[in-house]
Formats: C-alpha cells, sequence, structure tokens
C-alpha cells in the first residue's frame, strides 16, 4: 500500500542551510559564488505574496551559455524550486521564487544597490575567499565584458594596427566595484581605474589569467 506521508516527505523542500540552529554555507559554495557575482551585477530580489521572494536575474539573449549557467547556478542553491525563463525585449530574466532568497542575499533591501551600502556577511566572504575565481566570473558575465582594443604605431615610417585583449567590469556602486577590486587582488590581477565606474584589466599576464578562469561571455 502506498504511504501517502512518503510522498508528502519526498515533495517538501530541503530546509534552508541559512534558517537551521546552527546556519550553515551553501550546499554548493563554488556555484554560490558565481551566483552572488551574477546577483551583484543584475540580479534583484523582490517581496511577493504570502513571504514569497522573487530571485531576477536578467541576461542578455546575445549570451545563451550564461542563461544556462545562471538557471544551473539558482538550481544548485534551492534545488527543489522551479526556475523559469521569462522573456523579455533582448533579455531574459532567469526567475525563481522562494521564501529563503533574503537568507541567501542578506545584500537584499528597497531601492537601487548602488543608493545603499553593499556589504558581505563573514560567511559570504569567507565563500568567495575559498572560491575568488567563480565569484569574479559571475561579475565579469553580469556586469562585465571582454573586448578587444586597437591602437596604431608609426614603425619605421608605417603605420601599424596593434589589437590586444582587456576585461572591463562596469558597476555604479562603489562597494561592489570594491569588492571586486579586492578579490583581483586576492587572485593576484593587475587593473586599473578607468573612471568611477569602470575597471579595466588589460595587462598581457593578468588578461590570461582571466581567460583561463573567466573567459568572454558565451
Amino acid at each position: 500500500m502506498y504511504d501517502m506521508s512518503t510522498r508528502k516527505r519526498a515533495l517538501r523542500p530541503k530546509p534552508c542551510p541559512r534558517c537551521q540552529g546552527a546556519p550553515e554555507p551553501p550546499e554548493n559554495p563554488r556555484a554560490y559564488a558565481y551566483l552572488l557575482g551574477l546577483y551583484l551585477g543584475d540580479g534583484c530580489v523582490s517581496a511577493h505574496r504570502k513571504g514569497v521572494y522573487y530571485l531576477r536575474i536578467v541576461c542578455d539573449n546575445a549570451w545563451p551559455g550564461l542563461i544556462d549557467a545562471c538557471e544551473a547556478a539558482i538550481r544548485s542553491a534551492r534545488p527543489d524550486n522551479s526556475v523559469l525563463r521569462v522573456k523579455k525585449d533582448g533579455c531574459v530574466a532567469v526567475t525563481a521564487a522562494s521564501k529563503h532568497w533574503p537568507c541567501f542575499f542578506p545584500q537584499h533591501g528597497p531601492g537601487k544597490k548602488h543608493e545603499r551600502t553593499i556589504a558581505l556577511e563573514p560567511w559570504q566572504q569567507e565563500t568567495v575567499d575559498a572560491h575568488p575565481w567563480e565569484f569574479v566570473r559571475g561579475l565579469i558575465h553580469s556586469d562585465g565584458c571582454r573586448i578587444t582594443n586597437w591602437t596604431t604605431r608609426l614603425v619605421k615610417g608605417e603605420t601599424r594596427l596593434y589589437e590586444y585583449p582587456r576585461y572591463f567590469f562596469t558597476n555604479s556602486s562603489s562597494d561592489i566595484m570594491r569588492l571586486f577590486t579586492n578579490t583581483l587582488d586576492r587572485v593576484g590581477v593587475e587593473w586599473r581605474q578607468a573612471n568611477w565606474r569602470n575597471v579595466s584589466v588589460a595587462r598581457r599576464a593578468s588578461v590570461a589569467l582571466m581567460d583561463i578562469h573567466v573567459g568572454p561571455k558565451y
């Protein structure tokens, strides 16, 4: 005879690791570090009815691989919750509902991120310290890019074209910018503040490091 209580237990979502008596880090800290970068760049948490919150991370349609990676990271955080792709003009909002998103993203709050303080909780910083490249990758995939710059030089009377790759990260929050550059320092990437909302990585060795661990969007 089928036991209905067994079915109910199977359908019951896993408990939130942050709401237990002794809070624990997310089950997959590597994926969480990446998801945190995505959230700080292009994500938001908004309240809904009955204590439910929606996590939304907006991804450009030009990068289907990024959309897949974003969905996988969200599923790793709350495996029992559905993840939807809400189509918008030129982009997709990868969306999932849960009562526990504020537990995962205590940076959630009213207003825009650059208009309020953004600071990591100690457990989040520990996760970023353990998986710094995943955090950098999430930030670049949300608010960054890898481009090819060019310049000309006069060599023996001839004008020659030189091309070189570089990474940019753009964000209006000085706090998020600082989290990004502090993590770059930790992994040995040289960077330069191009202006108040842009950080550039152009040194050959640093670009090579970024190519190994981050790479262009896809």
